[in-house]
């Protein structure tokens, strides 16, 4: 099936207010920039972002964090981003700060079918025993804090030992770079671009990759293939604007 799409404004024209949106990327690699503008210009607003980090300063994700739209994201740490450290400090936006393996094996975790999953990250603090501030009120006090989750004993390896519940995520978009896809959405990542994009691409009920080269089906040897395309409803060709 042919899964390419003409442009990003084509990709994302049907996703409306409310929507969550897994985006993948690490730091600057592997990051979905025209999707992500495509979504700007789009204009949805009350959005779910899970994504690592949600942007860098003046670009990416952060831009739809200054246009107010965006109300909720899943990350793992807030980095450089000042514009989104600022927004959840003020109580413009909910916050939900996962561990980066975990927020990584949850979503994951929804695109395999599996509900939840068990892990030793986050037993003993305030990820296990809830309390981490998810969202502030006017007054810099806390409005929304995390709720406490199971933990119970299992015994791995002959050490009986303490692991939290963890429930996976499912979206309803996904937004990954590739560095090649093929017309039927199988793709490759480059480098650092395997962080979080697969992991993403798994995640969402429709997901869309961008691919800076689209090739024709058979051309990706079948073991180089990280994403398959089973997992692929959209492919847009990027950089050259034209497929290959």
């Amino acid at each position: 099936m042919d899964k390419v799409v003409e442009s990003a404004a084509a990709a994302v024209r049907d996703i409306p207010d409310g929507a969550s949106i897994a985006v993948g990327g690490f730091g600057t690699a592997g990051v979905p920039w025209e999707l992500v503008a495509a979504l700007l210009d789009h204009g949805a607003k009350d959005l779910t972002v899970v994504t690592n980090n949600c942007g860098i300063n003046g670009v990416g994700l952060v831009r739809l964090l200054q246009e107010r739209r965006i109300s909720k994201v899943i990350a793992s740490y807030f980095g450089q981003n000042l514009e989104f450290a600022r927004r959840y400090l003020a109580g413009e936006i909910e916050v939900e700060l996962t561990p980066q393996g975990t927020l990584a094996e949850r979503l994951r975790a929804g695109g395999a079918g599996i509900a939840a999953f068990f892990t030793p990250t986050g037993v003993g603090t305030v990820v296990a025993e809830g309390g981490l501030p998810r969202r502030y009120d006017a007054g810099g006090d806390v409005a929304v804090a995390s709720p406490a989750k199971e933990v119970r004993t299992f015994t791995v390896r002959g050490r009986a030992r303490e692991f939290v519940l963890e429930e996976s995520i499912v979206t309803d978009y996904a937004f990954v770079r590739a560095a090649v896809a093929d017309r039927h959405g199988n793709a490759v990542f480059h480098a650092a671009a395997m962080n979080f994009n697969p992991d993403a691409a798994m995640a969402g009920h429709v997901t869309v990759v961008e691919a800076e080269r689209v090739v024709e089906p058979g051309e990706i040897d079948p073991d180089a293939v990280h994403l398959p395309g089973v997992f692929v409803q959209k492919v847009i060709a990027v950089d050259t604007g034209r497929i290959e």
